[in-house]
């Protein structure tokens, strides 16, 4: 149930983010995989474990700075940083024990980041979103 739930949330999302256009803007899916990495850091507070927030912050500046180096240059950093969010999901219990992560969170995280990262490929190879950054280059 997790990962239909995960699933169906992550193709409603980016879907909806389509159709309305908010994708259009490069930083929509790079600040998307910022606030899904930082959930683990609310699971770490919510539980009161300073230990447990001191490890996932470690694992979020990671997915915080491939979605900053994914903005600035390449989207396409931002789809590995989503899939290999999705990755970490899998192997997040076995990396740290953060007492506040619901049960059937790192399933539910790992269909949503899978499929995130799979719209944001299918809308950089149909060139729906640039996939490259216009800053720094000359006018």
């Amino acid at each position: 149930m997790e990962y239909m739930v995960g699933v169906v949330l992550a193709l409603g999302v980016s879907g909806l983010a389509t159709v309305v256009g908010l994708d259009r803007d490069r930083a929509f899916y790079p600040t998307l995989t910022i606030v899904i990495a930082s959930y683990y850091d609310l699971f770490a507070v919510i539980a009161g474990s300073l230990h447990a927030l001191m490890l996932e912050s470690a694992g979020i500046a990671a997915f915080l700075l491939l979605s900053l180096i994914g903005f600035r240059f390449t989207l396409w950093w931002v789809v590995a940083a989503l899939a290999a969010h999705g990755v970490f999901d899998w192997f997040h219990g076995r990396l740290i024990a953060d007492p506040g992560v619901p049960s059937w969170w790192p399933m539910f995280c790992l269909a949503y980041d899978v499929v995130a990262a799979a719209y944001l490929s299918w809308l950089l190879g149909f060139s729906r979103v640039a996939a490259r950054s216009n800053r720094g280059h000359s006018r």
